[in-house]
């Protein structure tokens, strides 16, 4: 996969971006094995902007493995400073689930009171409204009421 192009200002903008974030992956003596790759990768996936620790003192070395890991993990180089390696790939976009069986779950709905006396400012609450229960218009939360058996049906 080849490895993704930026302008100079994208890369600018997202070495000001990543100036704070700590190393999530670091490479130690083995070098840039496939477990190192897989851990890179799954990083990338989860924060497209991240930081790699290199302890290697050959900087050739380092500068092969920062263009290594851009090429065959599509990702795009933003800055290579001493041991630190910055690469950035796009989020991929997560598939959303749709289950159609799903019932509507708990919302937080805003209620305010006013007072009687003019002057004041009105109460706001927040009250948690689950999905068997309703909202009156006094700011009530009011339950479905259990429907009762019939004693005709019930009969034997």
């Amino acid at each position: 996969m080849p490895q993704i192009q930026l302008t100079t200002a994208q890369r600018k903008a997202h070495r000001a971006n990543a100036h704070h974030l700590d190393p999530v992956v670091l490479i130690g003596g083995d070098g840039l094995s496939p477990s190192v790759k897989k851990e890179i990768d799954a990083a990338l996936n989860a924060h497209g902007l991240i930081k790699v620790r290199v302890f290697s003192d050959d900087r050739s070395a380092r500068e092969a493995m920062f263009q290594t890991i851009a090429e065959e993990l599509n990702a795009a180089p933003i800055q290579h400073i001493g041991k630190l390696l910055v690469l950035w790939r796009p989020i991929p976009e997560k598939e959303k689930v749709v289950d159609e069986d799903r019932m509507p779950g708990p919302r937080d709905v805003k209620v305010l009171k006013f007072s009687k006396r003019g002057g004041q400012r009105p109460e706001m609450k927040v009250v948690r409204v689950l999905g068997n229960q309703r909202l009156t218009p006094g700011g009530q939360v009011k339950r479905a009421k259990v429907l009762k058996k019939s004693i005709k049906k019930s009969a034997p």
